[in-house]
């Protein structure tokens, strides 16, 4: 997606939890807390994945989207699927996105990732900035 940016990728947390699994630190009981909302969201607005859930080895592990935002508004804390993210992202100026990779087997949930979305801060090159400031400043002053 061309516009995602500002990304905060979980993934070294994840392994160090895991980690403390599979050492018996953590009981499997503290990790697979998964509420009925989350995994009803990934039974209807979630991603199947490839990876198998790293605690029960059994299930695939499914992807769901979560969009917060000012401009948002009522929708802000919705579960949505990938594709409505890119129309999403040319109507508002910024959101965040934050994917929660969720097992509907043995309720194990993590974040994967952080990121956002928008056509705000796409940014365009120094030169068209520049022409587009000269602009604004020819018709104030």
């Amino acid at each position: 997606m061309r516009t995602r940016r500002l990304v905060v990728d979980y993934a070294l947390q994840r392994r160090a939890l895991l980690r403390e699994v599979y050492s018996g630190r953590v009981g499997t009981s503290e990790v697979c807390d998964a509420s009925p909302y989350l995994v009803s969201a990934a039974k209807y607005h979630g991603e199947m994945s490839d990876v198998h859930c790293p605690v029960c080895r059994r299930e695939n592990l499914w992807h769901v989207n979560y969009i917060y935002g000012d401009e948002l508004r009522s929708s802000a804390g919705q579960a949505r699927a990938s594709a409505e993210l890119a129309t999403l992202a040319t109507i508002h100026d910024a959101f965040d996105v934050y994917v929660v990779e969720v097992c509907r087997g043995c309720f194990w949930n993590h974040l994967v990732v952080k990121f956002t979305l928008g056509h705000d801060g796409l940014g365009t090159s120094d030169e068209e900035s520049t022409r587009a400031t000269v602009r604004r400043a020819g018709r104030d002053g």
